[in-house]
Protein backbone atom coordinates (compact mmCIF):
# COMPACT_ATOMS: atom_id res chain seq x y z
CA UNK A 1 0.00 0.00 0.00
CA UNK A 2 2.82 2.44 0.86
CA UNK A 3 4.66 1.52 -2.36
CA UNK A 4 1.57 2.42 -4.43
CA UNK A 5 1.33 5.81 -2.75
CA UNK A 6 5.01 6.47 -3.48
CA UNK A 7 4.53 5.70 -7.17
CA UNK A 8 1.42 7.89 -7.27
CA UNK A 9 3.32 10.79 -5.72
CA UNK A 10 6.17 10.42 -8.23
CA UNK A 11 3.74 10.43 -11.14
CA UNK A 12 1.98 13.57 -9.86
CA UNK A 13 5.34 15.32 -9.33
CA UNK A 14 6.38 14.50 -12.89
CA UNK A 15 3.12 15.80 -14.31
CA UNK A 16 3.38 19.06 -12.35
CA UNK A 17 7.00 19.54 -13.45
CA UNK A 18 6.12 18.93 -17.08
CA UNK A 19 3.12 21.29 -16.91
CA UNK A 20 5.18 24.06 -15.27
CA UNK A 21 7.96 23.70 -17.87
CA UNK A 22 5.44 23.89 -20.70
CA UNK A 23 3.73 27.00 -19.22
CA UNK A 24 7.12 28.70 -18.69
CA UNK A 25 8.14 27.93 -22.25
CA UNK A 26 4.90 29.32 -23.73
CA UNK A 27 4.51 32.35 -21.42
CA UNK A 28 5.27 35.73 -23.01
CA UNK A 29 6.10 38.63 -20.63
CA UNK A 30 4.50 42.01 -21.31
CA UNK A 31 4.17 45.41 -19.66
CA UNK A 32 0.88 47.13 -18.90
CA UNK A 33 0.54 50.79 -17.93
CA UNK A 34 -2.40 51.53 -15.67
CA UNK A 35 -3.63 55.12 -15.79
CA UNK A 36 -4.73 56.10 -12.28
CA UNK A 37 -5.64 59.65 -13.28
CA UNK A 38 -4.03 62.89 -12.15
CA UNK A 39 -2.24 63.04 -8.84
CA UNK A 40 -3.73 64.91 -5.88
CA UNK A 41 -1.22 67.71 -6.50
CA UNK A 42 -2.40 68.09 -10.10
CA UNK A 43 -6.04 68.07 -9.01
CA UNK A 44 -5.36 70.80 -6.46
CA UNK A 45 -3.30 72.93 -8.88
CA UNK A 46 -4.54 73.01 -12.51
CA UNK A 47 -1.36 74.87 -13.55
CA UNK A 48 1.05 72.29 -12.13
CA UNK A 49 2.10 71.13 -15.60
CA UNK A 50 2.71 74.75 -16.63
CA UNK A 51 4.94 75.28 -13.60
CA UNK A 52 6.98 72.15 -14.37
CA UNK A 53 7.37 73.24 -18.00
CA UNK A 54 8.71 76.67 -17.04
CA UNK A 55 11.17 75.11 -14.59
CA UNK A 56 12.40 72.82 -17.35
CA UNK A 57 13.14 75.97 -19.40
CA UNK A 58 15.39 77.23 -16.59
CA UNK A 59 12.96 79.77 -15.09
CA UNK A 60 12.48 80.20 -11.36
CA UNK A 61 8.81 79.58 -10.53
CA UNK A 62 7.05 80.08 -7.22
CA UNK A 63 3.44 79.67 -6.17
CA UNK A 64 1.83 82.49 -4.12
CA UNK A 65 -1.53 82.40 -2.33
CA UNK A 66 -2.29 86.11 -1.91
CA UNK A 67 -1.27 89.57 -3.10
CA UNK A 68 0.76 90.11 0.07
CA UNK A 69 3.64 88.63 -1.90
CA UNK A 70 3.88 92.01 -3.69
CA UNK A 71 5.35 93.56 -0.56
CA UNK A 72 8.58 91.56 -1.00
CA UNK A 73 8.46 90.76 -4.73
CA UNK A 74 10.99 92.78 -6.75
CA UNK A 75 9.53 94.39 -9.85
CA UNK A 76 12.46 94.25 -12.25
CA UNK A 77 13.00 90.85 -13.84
CA UNK A 78 9.79 89.38 -12.42
CA UNK A 79 6.52 88.19 -13.96
CA UNK A 80 3.32 87.94 -11.92
CA UNK A 81 0.62 85.68 -13.41
CA UNK A 82 -2.94 86.34 -12.19
CA UNK A 83 -4.72 83.29 -13.56
CA UNK A 84 -7.46 82.82 -10.96
CA UNK A 85 -10.71 84.56 -10.08
CA UNK A 86 -10.30 88.07 -8.63
CA UNK A 87 -13.83 89.52 -8.46
CA UNK A 88 -13.25 90.57 -4.82
CA UNK A 89 -10.15 92.60 -5.58
CA UNK A 90 -10.23 96.02 -3.92
CA UNK A 91 -9.19 99.36 -5.50
CA UNK A 92 -6.21 99.46 -3.12
CA UNK A 93 -4.97 96.11 -4.40
CA UNK A 94 -5.41 97.31 -7.99
CA UNK A 95 -3.25 100.34 -7.20
CA UNK A 96 -0.57 98.09 -5.69
CA UNK A 97 -0.48 95.90 -8.79
CA UNK A 98 -0.21 98.84 -11.16
CA UNK A 99 2.50 100.51 -9.07
CA UNK A 100 4.45 97.24 -9.03
CA UNK A 101 4.10 96.99 -12.83
CA UNK A 102 5.14 100.59 -13.41
CA UNK A 103 8.29 99.92 -11.40
CA UNK A 104 9.39 97.37 -14.01
CA UNK A 105 7.38 94.21 -13.46
CA UNK A 106 5.46 92.13 -15.96
CA UNK A 107 1.80 91.56 -15.05
CA UNK A 108 -0.17 88.88 -16.90
CA UNK A 109 -3.90 88.66 -16.19
CA UNK A 110 -7.09 87.11 -17.52
CA UNK A 111 -9.96 89.42 -18.52
CA UNK A 112 -12.89 88.32 -16.37
CA UNK A 113 -15.87 90.57 -17.18
CA UNK A 114 -17.72 91.81 -20.25
CA UNK A 115 -17.82 95.52 -21.02
CA UNK A 116 -21.21 97.13 -20.43
CA UNK A 117 -21.95 100.00 -22.80
CA UNK A 118 -24.73 101.40 -20.58
CA UNK A 119 -22.69 101.67 -17.38
CA UNK A 120 -19.41 102.23 -19.23
CA UNK A 121 -17.57 99.69 -17.10
CA UNK A 122 -17.18 95.92 -16.79
CA UNK A 123 -16.92 95.39 -13.06
CA UNK A 124 -13.33 94.17 -13.50
CA UNK A 125 -11.48 96.99 -11.74
CA UNK A 126 -8.06 96.01 -13.03
CA UNK A 127 -9.16 95.60 -16.65
CA UNK A 128 -11.04 98.92 -16.59
CA UNK A 129 -8.00 100.74 -15.24
CA UNK A 130 -5.98 99.39 -18.17
CA UNK A 131 -8.65 100.79 -20.56
CA UNK A 132 -9.04 97.46 -22.35
CA UNK A 133 -12.41 95.84 -22.93
CA UNK A 134 -13.68 92.30 -23.34
CA UNK A 135 -16.76 91.42 -25.39
CA UNK A 136 -18.45 88.38 -26.87
CA UNK A 137 -17.18 87.37 -30.28
CA UNK A 138 -19.36 87.05 -33.37
CA UNK A 139 -19.39 83.24 -33.04
CA UNK A 140 -20.71 83.28 -29.47
CA UNK A 141 -24.40 83.20 -30.45
CA UNK A 142 -24.03 80.43 -33.02
CA UNK A 143 -26.00 77.25 -32.16
CA UNK A 144 -24.05 74.09 -31.32
CA UNK A 145 -25.18 72.49 -34.58
CA UNK A 146 -23.40 75.22 -36.55
CA UNK A 147 -20.19 74.69 -34.58
CA UNK A 148 -20.23 70.91 -34.81
CA UNK A 149 -17.64 69.61 -37.21
CA UNK A 150 -16.20 73.08 -37.70
CA UNK A 151 -12.43 73.32 -37.79
CA UNK A 152 -11.12 75.02 -34.62
CA UNK A 153 -10.24 78.67 -35.08
CA UNK A 154 -6.72 78.94 -33.70
CA UNK A 155 -5.13 82.18 -32.56
CA UNK A 156 -2.02 83.27 -34.43
CA UNK A 157 0.99 85.26 -33.28
CA UNK A 158 3.66 86.43 -35.69
CA UNK A 159 7.11 86.76 -34.16
CA UNK A 160 9.97 88.75 -35.61
CA UNK A 161 12.42 86.79 -37.75
CA UNK A 162 9.92 83.91 -38.07
CA UNK A 163 8.09 83.19 -41.29
CA UNK A 164 5.35 80.97 -39.83
CA UNK A 165 3.09 82.09 -37.00
CA UNK A 166 2.62 80.31 -33.68
CA UNK A 167 -0.81 78.79 -33.02
CA UNK A 168 -2.74 78.77 -29.72
CA UNK A 169 -6.11 77.36 -28.67
CA UNK A 170 -7.76 80.35 -27.00
CA UNK A 171 -11.51 80.27 -26.43
CA UNK A 172 -12.96 82.07 -29.45
CA UNK A 173 -16.20 83.04 -27.67
CA UNK A 174 -14.51 86.17 -26.33
CA UNK A 175 -12.51 88.99 -27.83
CA UNK A 176 -10.46 91.93 -26.56
CA UNK A 177 -10.79 95.46 -27.87
CA UNK A 178 -8.41 98.38 -27.52
CA UNK A 179 -10.46 101.57 -28.05
CA UNK A 180 -7.49 103.87 -27.31
CA UNK A 181 -4.96 101.87 -29.33
CA UNK A 182 -2.64 101.39 -26.36
CA UNK A 183 -1.56 97.80 -27.12
CA UNK A 184 1.94 97.22 -28.48
CA UNK A 185 1.04 93.89 -30.09
CA UNK A 186 -1.78 91.37 -30.07
CA UNK A 187 -2.59 87.77 -31.02
CA UNK A 188 -5.72 87.23 -33.09
CA UNK A 189 -7.89 84.48 -34.47
CA UNK A 190 -9.97 84.92 -37.63
CA UNK A 191 -12.44 87.40 -36.09
CA UNK A 192 -11.26 87.98 -32.50
CA UNK A 193 -8.31 89.20 -30.46
CA UNK A 194 -7.27 87.04 -27.52
CA UNK A 195 -3.99 88.56 -26.33
CA UNK A 196 -2.88 92.16 -25.96
CA UNK A 197 0.24 93.58 -24.41
CA UNK A 198 0.82 97.22 -23.51
CA UNK A 199 3.61 99.15 -21.81
CA UNK A 200 2.98 100.65 -18.37
CA UNK A 201 5.74 102.82 -16.95
CA UNK A 202 8.91 100.75 -16.89
CA UNK A 203 6.93 97.49 -17.04
CA UNK A 204 4.35 95.84 -19.24
CA UNK A 205 0.92 94.23 -18.91
CA UNK A 206 -0.33 91.21 -20.87
CA UNK A 207 -4.09 90.59 -21.01
CA UNK A 208 -5.59 87.33 -22.30
CA UNK A 209 -9.20 86.24 -22.72
CA UNK A 210 -8.75 82.89 -20.95
CA UNK A 211 -6.04 80.70 -19.45
CA UNK A 212 -7.53 77.27 -20.22
CA UNK A 213 -4.80 76.67 -22.82
CA UNK A 214 -2.23 76.45 -19.98
CA UNK A 215 -4.09 73.79 -18.03
CA UNK A 216 -3.55 70.08 -18.54
CA UNK A 217 -3.97 68.57 -21.10
CA UNK A 218 -4.45 71.67 -23.31
CA UNK A 219 -0.94 72.93 -22.52
CA UNK A 220 0.48 70.13 -24.65
CA UNK A 221 -1.47 71.17 -27.74
CA UNK A 222 -0.24 73.43 -30.56
CA UNK A 223 2.16 76.15 -29.29
CA UNK A 224 0.35 76.78 -26.00
CA UNK A 225 3.33 75.93 -23.79
CA UNK A 226 5.68 77.94 -26.00
CA UNK A 227 3.48 81.03 -25.58
CA UNK A 228 3.76 80.81 -21.80
CA UNK A 229 7.54 80.63 -22.07
CA UNK A 230 7.63 83.43 -24.65
CA UNK A 231 5.71 85.81 -22.39
CA UNK A 232 7.75 85.05 -19.26
CA UNK A 233 11.22 84.41 -20.71
CA UNK A 234 14.12 86.01 -18.88
CA UNK A 235 12.15 86.61 -15.65
CA UNK A 236 11.32 84.97 -12.35
CA UNK A 237 7.72 83.76 -12.46
CA UNK A 238 5.25 84.07 -9.59
CA UNK A 239 1.92 82.36 -10.18
CA UNK A 240 -0.87 83.71 -8.01
CA UNK A 241 -3.72 81.21 -7.70
CA UNK A 242 -5.83 82.84 -4.99
CA UNK A 243 -6.59 86.58 -4.95
CA UNK A 244 -9.70 86.50 -2.77
CA UNK A 245 -9.91 89.33 -0.27
CA UNK A 246 -9.49 88.19 3.31
CA UNK A 247 -12.60 88.29 5.44
CA UNK A 248 -13.07 90.52 8.45
CA UNK A 249 -12.12 87.86 10.98
CA UNK A 250 -8.80 87.07 9.29
CA UNK A 251 -7.95 90.77 9.08
CA UNK A 252 -8.80 91.28 12.75
CA UNK A 253 -6.74 88.22 13.66
CA UNK A 254 -3.78 89.61 11.78
CA UNK A 255 -3.86 93.24 12.90
CA UNK A 256 -5.81 93.18 16.19
CA UNK A 257 -5.15 89.83 17.91
CA UNK A 258 -5.20 91.44 21.35
CA UNK A 259 -8.69 92.82 20.74
CA UNK A 260 -9.97 89.38 19.73
CA UNK A 261 -8.43 87.81 22.85
CA UNK A 262 -10.05 90.46 25.05
CA UNK A 263 -13.41 89.93 23.35
CA UNK A 264 -13.20 86.16 23.83
CA UNK A 265 -12.30 86.63 27.51
CA UNK A 266 -15.24 89.02 27.95
CA UNK A 267 -17.64 86.51 26.38
CA UNK A 268 -16.32 83.72 28.63
CA UNK A 269 -16.70 85.91 31.73
CA UNK A 270 -20.26 86.79 30.71
CA UNK A 271 -21.16 83.12 30.24
CA UNK A 272 -19.55 82.24 33.58
CA UNK A 273 -21.45 85.04 35.34
CA UNK A 274 -24.73 83.96 33.79
CA UNK A 275 -24.13 80.41 34.91
CA UNK A 276 -23.28 81.20 38.57
CA UNK A 277 -26.12 80.56 41.07
CA UNK A 278 -27.38 83.44 43.21
CA UNK A 279 -27.12 81.39 46.41
CA UNK A 280 -26.27 77.98 47.77
CA UNK A 281 -28.07 74.94 46.47
CA UNK A 282 -31.26 74.42 48.46
CA UNK A 283 -31.36 71.14 50.31
CA UNK A 284 -34.34 68.91 49.61
CA UNK A 285 -37.19 69.19 52.09
CA UNK A 286 -37.27 66.46 54.72
CA UNK A 287 -39.81 63.73 54.16
CA UNK A 288 -41.55 64.40 57.53
CA UNK A 289 -42.51 67.90 56.45
CA UNK A 290 -45.89 68.42 54.78
CA UNK A 291 -47.48 71.47 53.22
CA UNK A 292 -50.95 72.76 54.04
CA UNK A 293 -52.26 71.68 50.63
CA UNK A 294 -51.02 68.19 51.25
CA UNK A 295 -52.85 68.15 54.62
CA UNK A 296 -56.07 69.37 53.00
CA UNK A 297 -55.85 66.79 50.23
CA UNK A 298 -55.22 64.04 52.74
CA UNK A 299 -58.15 65.17 54.94
CA UNK A 300 -60.52 65.31 51.94
CA UNK A 301 -59.48 61.84 50.85
CA UNK A 302 -60.08 60.54 54.38
CA UNK A 303 -63.57 62.10 54.62
CA UNK A 304 -64.47 60.83 51.16
CA UNK A 305 -63.49 57.29 52.05
CA UNK A 306 -65.10 57.38 55.52
CA UNK A 307 -68.34 59.36 54.99
CA UNK A 308 -68.86 59.05 51.23
CA UNK A 309 -69.84 61.62 48.63
CA UNK A 310 -73.21 62.44 50.16
CA UNK A 311 -71.87 63.81 53.41
CA UNK A 312 -69.43 66.09 51.63
CA UNK A 313 -72.08 67.45 49.25
CA UNK A 314 -74.58 67.95 52.10
CA UNK A 315 -71.97 69.86 54.09
CA UNK A 316 -71.52 72.25 51.17
CA UNK A 317 -75.27 72.67 50.75
CA UNK A 318 -75.71 73.47 54.46
CA UNK A 319 -72.89 75.99 54.28
CA UNK A 320 -74.64 77.73 51.35
CA UNK A 321 -78.01 77.83 53.14
CA UNK A 322 -76.39 79.14 56.33
CA UNK A 323 -74.69 81.96 54.41
CA UNK A 324 -77.96 82.77 52.60
CA UNK A 325 -79.80 83.16 55.94
CA UNK A 326 -77.26 85.77 56.99
CA UNK A 327 -77.56 87.66 53.71
CA UNK A 328 -81.37 87.43 53.39
CA UNK A 329 -83.50 87.86 56.59
CA UNK A 330 -86.39 85.39 56.72
CA UNK A 331 -84.72 83.05 54.24
CA UNK A 332 -85.46 80.00 56.41
CA UNK A 333 -89.20 80.77 56.33
CA UNK A 334 -89.39 80.55 52.53
CA UNK A 335 -90.30 77.40 50.72
CA UNK A 336 -87.81 75.66 48.40
CA UNK A 337 -88.87 77.62 45.30
CA UNK A 338 -88.64 80.90 47.22
CA UNK A 339 -85.21 80.03 48.56
CA UNK A 340 -83.95 79.22 45.08
CA UNK A 341 -85.41 82.51 43.78
CA UNK A 342 -83.70 84.41 46.61
CA UNK A 343 -80.38 82.65 45.85
CA UNK A 344 -80.77 83.56 42.17
CA UNK A 345 -81.16 87.20 43.20
CA UNK A 346 -78.23 87.11 45.64
CA UNK A 347 -75.71 85.19 43.49
CA UNK A 348 -76.71 86.37 39.98
CA UNK A 349 -76.47 82.74 38.94
CA UNK A 350 -79.00 81.05 36.60
CA UNK A 351 -81.65 78.83 38.09
CA UNK A 352 -80.13 75.77 36.39
CA UNK A 353 -76.93 76.11 38.46
CA UNK A 354 -78.93 76.59 41.68
CA UNK A 355 -81.22 73.63 41.04
CA UNK A 356 -78.27 71.41 40.14
CA UNK A 357 -76.34 72.41 43.25
CA UNK A 358 -79.17 72.30 45.87
CA UNK A 359 -81.33 69.59 44.34
CA UNK A 360 -81.77 66.22 46.06
CA UNK A 361 -78.73 64.01 45.89
CA UNK A 362 -78.94 60.72 43.96
CA UNK A 363 -78.98 57.54 45.97
CA UNK A 364 -76.29 55.81 43.92
CA UNK A 365 -72.64 56.80 43.92
CA UNK A 366 -71.72 59.50 41.41
CA UNK A 367 -68.94 59.08 38.88
CA UNK A 368 -65.77 61.12 39.34
CA UNK A 369 -66.80 63.55 36.57
CA UNK A 370 -70.33 64.03 37.95
CA UNK A 371 -69.04 64.44 41.52
CA UNK A 372 -66.52 67.07 40.38
CA UNK A 373 -69.24 68.90 38.42
CA UNK A 374 -71.56 68.91 41.47
CA UNK A 375 -68.81 70.24 43.76
CA UNK A 376 -67.96 72.95 41.20
CA UNK A 377 -71.61 74.12 41.13
CA UNK A 378 -71.75 74.31 44.96
CA UNK A 379 -68.46 76.21 45.13
CA UNK A 380 -69.72 78.66 42.47
CA UNK A 381 -72.77 79.44 44.60
CA UNK A 382 -70.78 79.75 47.81
CA UNK A 383 -68.23 82.07 46.23
CA UNK A 384 -71.01 84.25 44.76
CA UNK A 385 -72.72 84.84 48.13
Amino acid sequence: MSRALIWLGLILACLLTAGGFYAWHKAIPYEEVIDRGPSPEAQANPYLAAEHFLRQQGLAVEHARSLERLATLPAKGASLLLLSERSNMTPRQVDQLLEWTQAGGHLLLVAEAIWDEETQDSGDLLLDRLQLRQAFSDDFDQPPSARKGKKPDLTRLYVDNETAPAFFSFDTDFTLTDPRHLAQFSANSAKSSHLMQLDLGHGRVTVITDSELWKAPAIGLHDNAWLLWYLTQGSDVTLLSNTDVENLFSLLLRYFPQALVALAALILLGLWRAGVRLGPVQAPAPKARRQLQEHLNASADFLLRRSGQGSLLQALQRDILRTARRRHPGFEQLDTAGQWLALEHLTRQPSSIISQALGPLPAKRLSSADFSRQVASLQTLRNAL
